[in-house]
Formats: C-alpha cells, structure tokens, sequence
C-alpha cells in the first residue's frame, strides 16, 4: 500500500554607528574565510515502511527466515498463492509478533511498519478493534515476507482476526493495497447490537446510508438488494459483470458527490500512498460511474432501514461491507479485472 486526502500564519534598532557595524561584520568575515569549510552532516534516509522491512528482514536469523521468509510466488499446499490469500482471521505463518521468535527490535520494527501503513489518527481506533477481537496488537497476528527486499518485488503481510494488511512498497503491479485485504471490528460480542456501538467502522456504513437517505422511490427500488451477495465473493466481474444495485449514472451531481464521500470515508484510515493507489486504479476503470451501490435488505439490524450490509463495486473494484452479525469488510481493487484472487 497510499498521496485522495494529503485527502486523507525587534527589539528597536540600536544605537551602534554604521562604522561600529561595518567593522564587526568585516572581522565576522574574515573569520569564516579563515575557517575551514565544514560539510552539512547526510540527512538519515527517511523511515518508511518499506525501509523498516528491508531493516526487519536484514535482522533476521536463518531460522527466522525459514519460517517467515517466502518466494515471491510461494505456493502453498493447502492454501495455494500464499502471498495473495484473503480470509476473515486467518495466520499466514506460525509464529506471533509478540512471541520470542522475534527479539525485541524486531517487535518494536513490526509495530512501526503496522503504524506507517495507517494513518496516526486511526492508530487508537485500529488498537481497539485488535484488543477486542484478539487482545490486543502482536498478541495473535502474524507476518511473512515474500520476494527480498531492495529488489524488483517484495511484500510484508500481516495477518490475523479481521485483519489483513500489506506493504510492498508499489511494487505489486496494477493492485491497491499490495492486493486484497480484509478489516473487521466485534466491538460488543459476536452478535452486534443496532448501531452497532463502539465499533470503530461503523462510521464507513453511515456515510454510504447517507446516499441511500438521498435517493428518490424509483432509486431506491434499483439500489435495494433483497438478498446480501456472499461477502467473501471479491474477485472481480470486469467490465460486463452482473452487478447488483444501483449503478452510480443513475445518481444527480449531488448523490454522486456523497458517494464520493463514502470513498473518502473508507480509504480515511490509510496512508496517503494507498490511498493515491485506490484512486488511480478506480480511474483506469472508469472512476465510480462505472460502479454499482447495493443496500441488501435481508439482515437489517433493528429493522430500522439503516443498512448494515452493503457493497460499493465496479469491474475490478469491491468494498463489501458486512455488518451482520459484526463488520467484516472485503476489499479488492486493481486497474484491471484480470488480477485474480486467492480467496
């Protein structure tokens, strides 16, 4: 992964005579010509995300490789291409963040490579969520390394509960995010209560239900789904798919302005680069007119007409936001339907 949003105002002149003046600024001169000249210390290159992996896999033992260093395009027994694989909680290798596998530099550069992907007002909100779901940062993720960094193609995953992140440094050709990725929150128990309280992206689900709040009878008849399609379903149609929902040409200036803002929205928790990535690769498709927007009816929380699921998609676009029984969101976007996935 991201740069849309970067979218995410004398003392009073002394009385020292001009010749006084004159003659201190003549021996300040020719002090310095006197001196040596002394070079500018190198700026330290700056801290990035991708500096940090190539520091954590440079620190590695050859033991700690084996067993979380792969090639690029590893395949897996049982799960195939392991470096795209996408699942709700899942642990792409054995070993936790927070065990004694790693020292503590290495906890402490996996933390800060996590912190680098997302935005710092969002750091608190995504602790949350981890401590509700899985105790807390490190204590069940994981992470693997594919391909060597400081080379053509690398990427770091991490994975665990509600949580798939990357960060390849964009060198993942035609994809957002390195590739797929997944998000979750069960902020109150498995089973959510209406308005889903304390869950950190609810916030995602009331922003696209302002679109729905602002469409007329005959839209909402087209954007009304009454059977939710599969979340994990995130491959791509292309460009003749069957899309559910209401296509985005249908909507006035003002209904595709809040759509936008619901992009906005979801991409908010990610860092600029990413976010620049979801809006190149949406444009080279056609931008959100050529997207749908599905509010599926079938498991409406409270029946209070407020969607809980609901999926923003294009020909190689999907943000599908699932908030029955709690949230679990599934993103894919690329510039092009024919990257495939490994769900």
């Amino acid at each position: 992964m991201h740069d849309p949003s970067r979218t995410p105002s004398v003392s009073n002149p002394s009385s020292v005579s001009r010749r006084t003046f004159l003659g201190a600024a003549g021996a300040a001169g020719a002090v310095l010509a006197a001196s040596p000249v002394v070079a500018a210390p190198a700026k330290a290159p700056e801290k990035t995300p991708e500096t940090l992996v190539s520091l954590l896999y440079d620190s590695l033992t050859p033991e700690q490789r084996g067993e979380v260093c792969f090639d690029w395009d590893h395949q897996d027994k049982s799960r195939g291409l392991l470096r795209t694989r996408i699942s709700n909680n899942w642990h792409i290798t054995k070993p936790t963040i927070n065990s004694e596998f790693y020292n503590r530099d290495q906890r402490q550069m996996v933390r800060e490579i996590f912190e680098g992907l997302i935005q710092p007002e969002w750091h608190a909100r995504v602790d949350k969520q981890l401590q509700d779901d899985a105790g807390g940062f490190g204590k069940s993720n994981n992470i693997a390394i594919f391909g060597k960094p400081g080379q053509d193609k690398f990427e770091l995953v991490l994975t665990g509960r509600h949580m798939t992140l990357r960060c390849d440094g964009n060198t993942t050709e035609h994809v957002a995010f390195g590739g797929p990725i997944f998000y979750g929150h069960a902020a109150s128990g498995f089973d959510e209560k209406p308005g889903h309280p304390g869950n950190v992206y609810w916030e995602q689900a009331l922003e696209a239900n302002k679109v729905y709040a602002m469409l007329d009878g005959r839209q909402r008849r087209l954007a009304e789904v009454a059977k939710s399609t599969a979340e994990e379903k995130a491959g791509f149609q292309g460009p003749k798919g069957d899309f559910t929902g209401i296509p985005v040409t249908e909507l006035s200036a003002d209904q595709k302005e809040q759509v936008q803002k619901t992009l906005q929205k979801l991409i908010e928790p990610y860092r600029h680069s990413d976010r620049d990535e979801v809006v190149a690769c949406l444009k080279a498709q056609g931008g959100l007119d050529n997207c749908h927007l599905s509010f599926f009816t079938d498991e409406d929380l409270g029946n209070d007409k407020v969607w809980d699921n609901w999926r923003l998609e294009g020909p190689s676009f999907v943000w599908h936001f699932r908030g029955v029984p709690h949230v679990h969101v599934w993103v894919n976007i690329a510039d092009s339907p024919d990257v495939k996935l490994n769900a």
